[in-house]
């Protein structure tokens, strides 16, 4: 499981713009219960009104994710589509949208509650999608055994049923943009194979080349830190100041860090907010608790190369043990 530990030393981040802004807009991608849960799901926006209209326009569509470095937190993938030719005019020109990286929280969120409010231009023309992705689930997937599922194989799921899901609602896509989470080569014709019908461009820095990215990455972005407002309120406490104490949830922010080790149950760690396979959280953990481990022997190092019900049974008496438990054997007279 290698790329679990390299996850969280990622490229370094600049902890002050990846901190969510204080009271930071609430997005109608988030559902507070699912979030609070540890769920994973998909938020799909209604297709914008000049779309709907006319559904043969055609479209660009953007991707791009927010939140693969932290260790705590979910990972957030935006889709952003719109027509053709307002692309660059109304995103990069009207409303100056960026990579997400290269704006303030302040202004991030500003822009996603022009995303997301009735009567704006950007509401009227744009649509929408995230797929929110648990620190539990991403943490689930990478433990899995026989090969873990690592975030890239995640990632390219999240990235494909975005794109399939918006493709199923008729909305006539035709340039598909994507920031790449690997060799873009490799990954762009893998999606080529998927979407054949598809013009697919994947590039490195794709957020700042294009617009469609750009706003992909505010909402995944805004997405995200509007989630860690929400997994902090199990933590905040009455007299709190409504500032989020473990600030960007990177390893490399210090409050992040001191907030981890503060706040460590012995046994259980933390809670839905933490992603348990990061190197941050398992070295604690192994430093500083979990003293319920538990052993199991190698099957193919055991003598008799016993199943685990051989741990409860003998091997001879099991048969006939379980059948007690369960009832007598039933003969083919019965039939």
């Amino acid at each position: 499981m290698e790329d679990i530990a390299m996850d969280d030393q990622s490229e370094s981040q600049n902890v002050a713009e990846e901190t969510p802004v204080e009271n930071v807009f609430i997005p109608p991608s988030i559902d507070k219960t699912r979030v609070l849960s540890g769920e994973s799901y998909t938020y799909i926006s209604a297709i914008p009104e000049t779309i709907k209209a006319d559904m043969t326009i055609e479209c660009v569509l953007g991707v791009d994710e927010a939140g693969r470095g932290p260790v705590l937190g979910p990972m957030v993938y935006g889709l952003y589509y719109l027509p053709t030719p307002m692309h660059r005019s109304l995103l990069a020109e009207t409303h100056c949208f960026d990579d997400s990286k290269a704006l303030t929280p302040a202004v991030r969120s500003d822009l996603m509650e022009k995303v997301s409010t009735p009567d704006t231009d950007l509401f009227k023309h744009c649509g929408w999608a995230t797929r929110t992705m648990s620190a539990r689930d991403i943490s689930s997937g990478q433990f899995k055994p026989n090969g873990t599922y690592n975030l890239n194989a995640q990632a390219m799921d999240a990235t494909i049923a975005l794109i399939q899901q918006v493709l199923d609602s008729g909305v006539n896509v035709r340039e598909v943009y994507i920031d790449t989470i690997g060799p873009p080569a490799s990954y762009q014709k893998k999606l080529e194979r998927i979407f054949p019908s598809l013009e697919i461009t994947v590039a490195k820095k794709a957020d700042s080349l294009y617009p469609c990215v750009s706003a992909a990455s505010v909402v995944a972005k805004v997405t995200r830190d509007a989630a860690l407002d929400v997994l902090y309120t199990s933590y905040a406490t009455p007299g709190d100041d409504g500032v989020v104490a473990w600030g960007s949830g990177y390893p490399s922010d210090a409050r992040c860090s001191n907030w981890l080790k503060a706040n460590m149950n012995p046994v259980f760690g933390w809670g839905n907010e933490c992603r348990f396979s990061w190197g941050t959280a398992k070295e604690l953990l192994e430093n500083k608790g979990a003293p319920c481990r538990a052993e199991w022997p190698d099957v193919e190092d055991s003598p008799d190369n016993m199943k685990l019900t051989g741990f409860f049974f003998d091997a001879e008496e099991k048969g006939d043990e379980m059948s007690e438990w369960f009832g007598r054997r039933v003969t083919e007279e019965v039939f």
